[in-house]
């Protein structure tokens, strides 16, 4: 399949969970990042074009507060090559308050690479 992203993800090297907001189930953690969007490694399929209140749990270190929410689109998932018991899920960003915003770019900055 072609590559369609305009802007490249990061590495992250950065250990933050990722948990669904409506349900407070773990979905897993980041590991690719871009400004628009992010990869996160998973122990379950996500079923593609599907939005999910998202919610990066932070270290005091990173925020003043525990935690940044946005709105998420999978957009696809890939069983891992290596782990066949992860995947690698695919997300693009639909709406994040502008706080958040600059939370998440400053992470982005901080540790990708």
């Amino acid at each position: 399949m072609p590559e369609r992203r305009t802007t490249p993800r990061k590495k992250f090297d950065y250990y933050l969970r990722v948990v669904d907001d409506d349900t407070q189930g773990i979905i897993g953690h980041m590991v690719e990042v871009s400004p628009y969007g992010l990869q996160l490694e998973t122990t379950a399929p996500y079923p593609v074009e599907k939005d999910y209140y998202l919610r990066v749990e932070l270290t005091p270190e990173l925020a003043d507060r525990p935690f940044i929410i946005f709105i998420a689109r999978s957009k696809w998932c890939r069983i891992d090559e290596i782990e066949p018991n992860l995947y690698h899920v695919g997300f693009a960003m639909v709406e994040i308050m502008p706080d958040d915003r600059e939370i998440f770019l400053r992470i982005l900055a901080r540790f990708g690479r």
